[in-house]
């Protein structure tokens, strides 16, 4: 047993990639460490593929165990269940990044495990992660044409911060995951505190830069033990069958692509793909199989589409390069929540709603590093209606949970914090049809939907997704692009942000990475086409509404003494209880003392408050109350002058005359005026009834 071990500095922190102890029977496996966080990576290939398969079936797994931060899962099973949705978006990290990298044709199914073994909690654990999967697929010997690296970048008084604590990440102005080749970039993920686009080209610059020592050990470690490189060529090229698939297709093809109507088109393109199918492949003596011939159309649909923007000619839907579609917008379109919108940009349409709750509707997060309260959530749902088709319905699968987590990046920047607004908020966005960039839709849709709830949000929020085709040194770039623009084109750059800058920014390449001259045009027009996107909202509402929705709960945030908060709860919650059942409000006490009352009607919401005062209230020596008798007693009776708390009034106390039974005088239940006396050290209360109302 062979130990190889390469190390380096990373940032204020020390990486090592090691090989050749654990999981041996894997075809790569690499123990990342960053510091004190370590992660183990796999990758496990099968050799052959499944005869017909047209796509390459990678799957990455990214796994946190909780004896990596010395905790045990909370829960009745004790045990890690399904994934969580940090889990799952680590997942798509790593699988971005690398999926381009595996060549056409190679169809072999693929498997990538990163699990976490053990966790330091400041320093997180989705960089190692990468460089691991990195360091696992390149000694594999797998057709992998990396190998990358990865890298975070951050952004304090002017300077970026490489790889940045989680001490030092909670004071940056940008949080931005960076991946790629040794020539270029492939994959870029950020959130953003409304930064220039100047600003984040320089973090991706920055990042693709410093990751060049983190390529080179996985180059040296893979030099050390990685295994041969797999006897595997890519399927050989049938011109015959590509110039009959020409000769039928190719004047239909470039017909329908003038079909400026997605279900049209899409209608068209299956007609053709049936007839075409039909004669080379299910004739009686076909010489090719559908499969195949359904691959060389494709590629011929995605000549004539890329051909076509590259000569200038209009986009498949009629437009220039940075036009973006048609937009129509619609606020308070639902009655009974708390803000809506209805947001349609061409053949796209996001219904998105914000729903308003206490703090007690807060989302509670068992992350590895610790359990907190998320008040913010963004939700995403992408049903099989809105691209015309059937399909099962249930809990969000992955495509989901990274879109909502987009969307919800492009708006956190311009959130106002639980003291200015102390609402936890939920928005969830309704995608009723889809013909590209969703995603964004939901950010504009949130930003109208968070206006028309009356959120005080900074400034609103727009995004756009571009596009791009890329032939040797010619590209084009292109403006919110459609869904087959994002199928055929090669690259998928979502950029969100205000009139000021960006707040989100997510890249995606399916080329062997962009330059960052490419990066610099799209930004530009993404800022372009943002602005325009911008205007037309501001056309419908600019601002937040002052007036809630009358559905909304409204809030009193008073602050009492930490002391007597076991007072305002009471014994087995029996005050506290007692006050809401009788005002019909909703009460969250903090430790610190802070209580937020939330009711639909204000007047409750104002008793409930009134309630809580009188029981935190400090008792007054001369100061006259208006109680309740609770008790009588031979030597006088206890009265109730605040909740919870009782005084005696002697029975010398309760008449100028002398009172020779206090049942006389006095019942239970009677509301009476009595002064306060005296105070005893021990808290207790004498009272006097005598001159009362001529004081």
């Amino acid at each position: 047993m062979t130990v190889f071990k390469k190390t380096f500095s990373y940032g204020p922190h020390s990486v090592t990639l090691e090989s050749g102890e654990v999981a041996r029977q894997a075809e790569g496996a690499v123990l990342a460490s960053m510091g004190q966080t370590v992660v183990l990576v796999t990758a496990c290939a099968q050799k052959s593929a499944v005869p017909g398969r047209d796509f390459f079936p990678l799957t990455v797994n990214y796994v946190e165990k909780t004896y990596a931060a010395g905790r045990i899962p909370g829960g009745f099973f004790k045990r890690e269940g399904r994934p969580t949705e940090r889990e799952t978006l680590t997942s798509r990290l790593i699988d971005r990044p690398i999926r381009p990298l595996f060549p056409d044709g190679f169809n072999n199914e693929v498997q990538v495990v990163a699990t976490v073994v053990s966790l330091d909690p400041d320093i997180d654990a989705d960089i190692p992660a990468l460089l691991g999967a990195s360091a696992a697929l390149t000694i594999a010997g797998l057709p992998f044409n990396g190998p990358i690296g990865a890298a975070r970048v951050g952004y304090k008084d002017g300077k970026y911060l490489l790889n940045p604590t989680r001490a030092e990440q909670a004071q940056s102005k940008l949080d931005l995951v960076v991946a790629g080749t040794q020539p270029a970039v492939l994959m870029v993920e950020s959130e953003a505190q409304i930064l220039s686009e100047e600003v984040m080209l320089g973090a991706v610059v920055f990042g693709h830069e410093q990751m060049q020592v983190a390529i080179k050990a996985i180059r040296e470690l893979a030099a050390e033990v990685g295994k041969p490189r797999w006897d595997w060529k890519a399927p050989a090229f049938e011109a015959e069958l590509a110039e009959a698939v020409r000769a039928r297709s190719e004047s239909a093809l470039s017909a329908a692509y003038r079909i400026t109507e997605k279900t049209q088109r899409t209608t068209r393109l299956a007609e053709i793909k049936k007839e075409l199918t039909t004669e080379l492949a299910s004739s009686e003596g076909a010489r090719w199989k559908s499969d195949a011939v359904v691959n060389e159309l494709f590629k011929l649909e995605s000549r004539i589409v890329r051909e076509r923007i590259l000569a200038g000619e209009p986009r498949i839907d009629g437009r220039d390069l940075v036009t973006v579609r048609p937009i129509t917008v619609k606020v308070g379109v639902l009655p009974r929540t708390h803000g809506s919108a209805l947001f349609t940009r061409g053949e796209t349409q996001a219904l998105v709603t914000t729903t308003l709750g206490t703090t007690r509707d807060a989302q509670i997060i068992d992350a590895l590093e610790g359990e907190r309260r998320e008040p913010f959530m963004l939700h995403y749902n992408f049903p099989p209606f809105s691209v015309g088709e059937t399909g099962m319905m249930g809990s969000p699968k992955r495509r989901e949970i990274g879109h909502g987590n987009l969307a919800r990046r492009g708006v956190h920047a311009v959130m106002p914090d639980m003291e200015k607004f102390p609402y936890v908020i939920r928005i969830v966005s309704e995608i009723l049809e889809s013909n590209g960039s969703s995603s964004m839709a939901s950010v504009c849709g949130s930003s109208l939907s968070l206006m028309d709830a009356g959120v005080p949000i900074d400034a609103p929020v727009a995004g756009v997704a571009m596009g791009l085709v890329l032939e040797g040194s010619r590209f084009k770039v292109l403006t919110d692009i459609l869904g087959d623009e994002d199928h055929l084109g090669d690259m998928d750059f979502k950029v969100a942000g205000t009139r000021e800058g960006v707040t989100a920014l997510q890249m995606d390449i399916k080329v062997e990475g962009i330059t960052p001259e490419i990066m610099r045009v799209a930004l530009s027009q993404a800022r372009d086409g943002r602005l325009h996107i911008l205007e037309e909202m501001n056309r419908v509402i600019r601002a937040p509404r002052e007036k809630m929705s009358e559905w909304a709960p409204s809030i009193i945030t008073l602050k009492i003494d930490p002391e007597k908060i076991r007072d305002v709860i009471g014994k087995g919650g029996a005050v506290i209880r007692q006050i809401t059942e009788e005002t019909g409000t909703t009460i969250d006490i903090e430790n610190d003392g802070t209580v937020k009352i939330a009711s639909v009607q204000g007047a409750a919401g104002r008793e409930a408050q009134r309630r809580i005062e009188l029981i935190t209230a400090d008792v007054e020596v001369g100061r006259i109350y208006d109680g309740r008798v609770a008790k009588l007693m031979d030597f006088g009776a206890f009265v109730t002058i605040l909740p919870g708390r009782d005084g005696l009034v002697h029975i010398s106390q309760i008449s100028d005359e002398r009172v020779e039974r206090v049942s006389d005088k006095l019942k239970e239940g009677d509301q009476i005026r009595v002064k306060v006396l005296e105070v005893d050290r021990q808290g207790r209360i004498r009272l006097s009834m005598r001159n009362v109302d001529a004081a």
